[in-house]
């Protein structure tokens, strides 16, 4: 049975779909594509043409597309929301992407797939919504082949004296009443719930906790990258042998 921030992020996300990547790039002031493209950089390159990149909390399929797009490997996005999933599909056949993307409803802690049987995984935005993010991690390590490529994109915290009251500001104020602005009582319920949120997380998980839960997962090389003066978080590593 999915546990209780499963049903928490299907609730959450459910009235979204029909405007969620506009949104989220108005809200984000633009970042979220570059954000995606950073992430998609560290598995560019690395598929072969006949290889399976494992999309997780694919969502409107946002990543698994642009994924297609930058490599000759078939995508496969796996996401807990089927509203989410279904504008997904409708984005992937306007693109003439169904020969090389599928979509499927699916959790990140239970994945259907065999052992070493993807050649790289992204994930995005999910570590916030799983009971065990360690757990998480191991399972989503689990299907990667070794030498295999993992990269995340998250939301994060900025430091300094500037830019951290900066985003506390902007998250517990302008964030909810855009998001009213412009989505209306969902999106006013997601601007209102993130902040919070992200910061409750990193208090529980700080990133230096989440690179060594990658490394205890069986990543290497695990590297982090702050994107926009801190406020998102690219990481990537190698499934080891």
């Amino acid at each position: 049975m999915p546990d209780d921030l499963n049903r928490f992020a299907r609730n959450l996300f459910d009235g979204l779909p029909a405007r969620y990547d506009r949104l989220a790039e108005l809200l984000s002031f633009g970042q979220n594509g570059q954000w995606r493209s950073a992430m998609t950089g560290h598995v560019a390159g690395t598929v072969p043409a006949e290889g399976v990149i494992l999309d997780v909390a694919s969502g409107t399929a946002g990543v698994a597309l642009q994924l297609a797009e930058r490599t000759g490997a078939r995508v496969v996005g796996v996401d807990l929301t089927e509203p989410m999933l279904r504008v997904g599909q409708r984005r992937v056949a306007a693109a003439g992407r169904r020969d090389r993307i599928a979509l499927a409803a699916g959790r990140a802690e239970q994945l259907p797939f065999p052992d070493a049987s993807v050649d790289a995984l992204t994930f995005t935005y999910l570590l916030r919504y799983v009971q065990d993010p360690q757990a998480t991690l191991a399972e989503l390590a689990r299907v990667l082949k070794p030498g295999g490529i993992m990269a995340s994109l998250e939301f994060c915290v900025p430091d300094g004296a500037v830019w951290h009251p900066a985003w506390l500001a902007y998250t517990r104020l302008a964030l909810p009443a855009g998001g009213w602005l412009l989505g209306g009582r969902e999106w006013f319920r997601v601007g209102r719930f993130l902040g919070p949120n992200i910061s409750g997380h990193y208090r529980s998980y700080p990133v230096g906790w989440t690179v060594a839960a990658w490394e205890k997962a069986g990543l290497t090389d695990v590297g982090t990258r702050r994107m926009s003066l801190g406020g998102g978080l690219v990481m990537w590593g190698k499934r080891g042998g």
